[in-house]
């Protein structure tokens, strides 16, 4: 006998015998389904016998029979039925379960999103990829699946899949291509915390996404619900379908807000904040400016996340404008560091170890943000240094400054792209998929070990466009990426650290020494920072001009 556990509602399992039925009540649970038909095999209890066996145990039964293969509308909405009528926690079986777990899933897809069931049923053990337009339909089998086929079809229209669209574009002018997001505004992220530090206006950092897409290419606006590698089709919203002959995954980062209790409810008042969203980062402004005395509170979650530097740009220029005000003896300055480094490349971290100095920074390692009570103004980490018991500790603070948690997009991970971690399945050099030839990765979603920077993305979108259009040709990839990530970290106002590295921290410079040494502040870096960055990301990086960015060629074997 083996429980899997699908939710505390529901556990599945192979065929039990009558036998087991005393250690399936001494579990806990209340009642049983039964979804395999009798005499299905020789070996098979008839479900007569365990249903006795279940009566004199005190629990609940239903035979909903279903054959191998076959599970209809009718039959999910009976399982359905039977779970709202009968006690739970329910034990659902079949031969392996799989028909179970099927009932399962379409009988919830009405109430439940489509990546929480596909997560649920994956950690159970049952893969239900077979069924996902099925319940992305809502549990109804699709009678019109409208398709769409494209040459390429580019899932997300931030940075990276509007850069790699128009890389695309000028290698493979004929090739239909599509970009699928659902989003009216695109945003210059980098830009935000230049925001936060008083430098930019936050409609600086936005443009409609229409005035951003490549001519030529089509735009479907809508949101991914799943992915059929095997199919070469990507399930909208709705249960529509967009079929690819190759496949580029682009969509981002998920901010995982709601995995720190109490954040949600709090943002954007009660002097917390974060500049790693729009409409806040004009907060964090505010409460700098505002801020004469007190504590100050910076954290920065686990990694991966994307722009690594970004938590503790914002206590920079936080405490270069106290510093600049003369309040800066009345602000005690927290960073709350869940890993153990200041920086990951530690060519850098003397110059910006520092300014931490000179902002009389406190730097706690190993903290790692777990609530926040924002009317009380209190902040809970977890802290768990090697070597010794975890504990909690909490912090008042006057102003909070989060960097949220941060995942790959339910939909990509709980997909046959993602690896064990979540993350799209790439070769760290040419960014094709490990598994799916057809498809290519790049951005923030993929697992190569790079920075997750605009910068990097820069960098990768001309690989995967290289790449694609040797592909088209029948050849073999030809373009190699070499880790390159850039983050310009605002050590105070008008000067920054050029941090620019590539895979296993080597150090990769795109300017002479004397220019900009990027281990040192400089003024030169500010400038690139304020006034050159944003035009190059809107006039040539989203265009396809790829400055300072040409790939590096695969090395022969």
């Amino acid at each position: 006998m083996e429980f899997r556990k699908i939710t505390d509602d529901i556990t599945v399992s192979p065929q039990i015998t009558a036998g087991d039925i005393p250690a399936i009540a001494e579990a806990g649970f209340r009642a049983i389904i039964c979804n395999r038909p009798d005499g299905e095999g020789v070996d098979q209890p008839g479900f007569d016998e365990i249903a006795e066996a279940a009566r004199a145990a005190g629990l609940e039964t239903r035979y909903l029979p279903v054959d191998s293969g076959k599970v209809t509308d009718a039959a999910a909405a009976d399982f359905g039925q039977a779970m709202r009528a009968l006690p739970g926690p329910v034990l659902a079986y079949c031969r392996t379960g799989t028909r179970s777990a099927t009932l399962w899933s379409l009988s919830r897809a009405a109430d439940l999103a489509p990546a929480e069931i596909l997560e649920k049923t994956k950690g159970a053990g049952y893969d239900m990829a077979g069924v996902v337009r099925r319940i992305v339909n809502g549990g109804k089998t699709p009678t019109d699946t409208g398709d769409a086929r494209f040459d390429i079809v580019i899932v997300g229209g931030g940075a990276a899949g509007i850069a790699v669209a128009s890389s695309l574009r000028a290698r493979l002018p004929n090739a239909q291509i599509a970009i699928l997001d659902p989003a009216d505004i695109h945003y210059y992220q980098p830009g935000w915390t230049m925001v936060g530090g008083g430098v930019f206006e936050a409609q600086s950092t936005a443009r409609t996404m229409a005035s951003l897409i490549p001519r030529g290419v089509h735009w479907i606006k809508s949101a991914v619900a799943a992915f059929e590698p095997q199919n070469n089709a990507v399930v909208l919203d709705g249960c529509r379908v967009v079929k690819y002959d190759r496949l580029v995954v682009c969509p981002g980062l998920k901010l995982d807000w709601h995995k720190v209790d109490g954040l949600v409810e709090t943002l954007g008042k009660n002097g917390v904040t974060s500049n790693y969203r729009f409409d806040l980062a004009p907060y964090t402004w505010e409460l700098v400016r505002g801020l004469k005395e007190g504590r100050a509170v910076f954290t920065q979650p686990p990694m991966p996340i994307k722009c690594a530097g970004a938590p503790q740009k914002a206590l920079y220029l936080s405490g270069d404008h106290w510093f600049r005000n003369g309040v800066l003896g009345h602000v005690d300055i927290q960073f709350m560091n869940a890993g153990g480094v200041l920086f990951g490349v530690k060519d850098y971290v003397p110059a910006l170890d520092s300014y931490m100095q000179k902002y009389g920074a406190s730097l706690n390692f190993f903290h790692n943000l777990v609530a926040v009570d924002g009317p009380a103004r209190k902040a809970t980490f977890k802290v768990a240094r090697p070597d010794e018991t975890p504990q909690e500790v909490t912090v008042e603070f006057d102003m909070l400054h989060v960097c949220p948690p941060q995942t790959a997009p339910d939909f990509v991970r709980v997909s046959p792209l993602a690896d064990a971690a979540g993350w799209v399945d790439v070769d760290q050099n040419t960014l094709r998929h490990k598994t799916y030839e057809n498809v290519w990765s790049l951005g923030d979603v993929m697992n190569a070990p790079n920075a997750k920077t605009a910068a990097a993305a820069r960098m990768q979108a001309p690989v995967v466009a290289e790449n694609i259009a040797a592909d088209f040709a029948g050849g073999s990839p030809r373009a190699s990426y070499n880790g390159y990530g850039s983050c310009p970290l605002t050590v105070e106002k008008g000067k920054i650290v050029l941090a620019e590295f590539g895979y296993g921290g080597a150090l990769l410079p795109s300017f002479p020494k004397w220019l900009i040494d990027g281990t040192k502040p400089t003024r030169a870096a500010w400038l690139l920072k304020e006034q050159i960055l944003p035009p190059v990301y809107w006039k040539a990086m989203l265009r396809g001009k790829e400055w300072l960015a040409k790939p590096e060629t695969v090395s022969a074997k």
